[in-house]
């Protein structure tokens, strides 16, 4: 299991990348292996608000479709346009290509309930 100690991690299986006030968000490869093969992909909406722990995405595979949570609240500058016509690419590269949005976050203080690369090897 692919598990990168630069990240960041939920117990919902979401990574996170921080860069700056900015975090790349996308689903671990645990997540990605669980899911199985992911066939259609919802992301939210630039300029949307998102709120820590709440859904912002929806990946569908051919078992069930899942919700995907925002790590931390903010609003969304960037979607992953690429895995909405090539959802595969969330199961090929689940930490580069198959990213999923990108949040600018508001609050440093939410960052501390994240879970380290060993943190989330523990849990699953």
């Amino acid at each position: 299991m692919n598990i990168p100690v630069d990240l960041k991690f939920t117990k919902t299986h979401e990574w996170i990348k921080i860069e700056g006030n900015k975090a790349k968000v996308g689903i671990t490869d645990f997540a990605q292996h669980e899911i199985t093969d992911v066939v259609h992909v919802e992301l939210p909406e630039n300029s949307k608000n998102v709120k820590k722990a709440q859904p912002a995405a929806v990946v569908e595979s051919v078992k069930s479709a899942f919700d995907i949570y925002s790590p931390v609240s903010g609003k969304i500058v960037e979607v992953n346009e690429e895995v909405l016509g090539s959802p595969e690419l969330i199961n090929q590269d689940p930490y580069g290509k198959g990213f999923l949005f990108a949040v600018e976050f508001s609050d440093n203080n939410e960052l501390a309930d994240l879970l380290s690369a060993e943190e989330y090897k523990k849990i699953i």
